[in-house]
């Protein structure tokens, strides 16, 4: 495999950098030297430029979405009652039932690019989901209660800035 290959590989293992060099903030230099490809630095950073150069640049679109806020979810006792269920992972079903967490839900334009932007925006806040999911036209996140606030602010963020997915 050639070094171009290689460094190309590279990249699209790790999504974050791939992303990165479409919006062109990449140190190539520095990221050369953390890939895990064999070769000297600067041909590496070299290969990397070119593969920015053929990628499509990061474009960001808004998403006509409404966002609210529900309190009170917690685990749903008879988890096969899909009526109440805002959120379900496996066996598990959240739902409003007087619990200590608080649901972030968006409808509309949702995806799971949406999710994606909307996780990593929480995460950059320090704000940590205990569940998570889009179908059809709805995205939920559910958080602890007291962040609840801070979520729907981070949600409604996101997802005026959603990455397009072309390239």
């Amino acid at each position: 495999m050639s070094l171009a290959a290689e460094t190309r590989r590279a990249v699209d293992r790790r999504p974050f950098l791939r992303t990165a060099l479409r919006a062109g903030v990449v140190n190539y230099t520095a990221a050369a030297r953390v890939l895990a490809v064999d070769g000297e630095t600067d041909a590496i950073a070299t290969a990397l430029r070119r593969y920015a150069d053929e990628l499509p640049a990061y474009e960001t679109d808004s998403r006509d979405v409404r966002v609210r806020m529900e309190s009170g979810i917690g685990p749903l006792e008879d988890a096969s009652d899909d009526a109440d269920a805002l959120v379900r992972v496996g066996g598990q079903a959240l739902g409003p039932v007087g619990g200590d967490r608080t649901a972030i839900v968006a409808t509309g334009d949702v995806d799971a690019a949406a999710l994606a932007a909307v996780l990593a925006r929480l995460t950059a806040e320090g704000l940590s989901p205990t569940a998570a999911g889009v179908a059809g036209d709805a995205l939920v996140v559910v958080v602890e209660r007291l962040e609840g606030a801070n979520a729907l602010r981070t949600v409604e963020d996101a997802l005026e800035r959603v990455g397009s997915q072309s390239g």
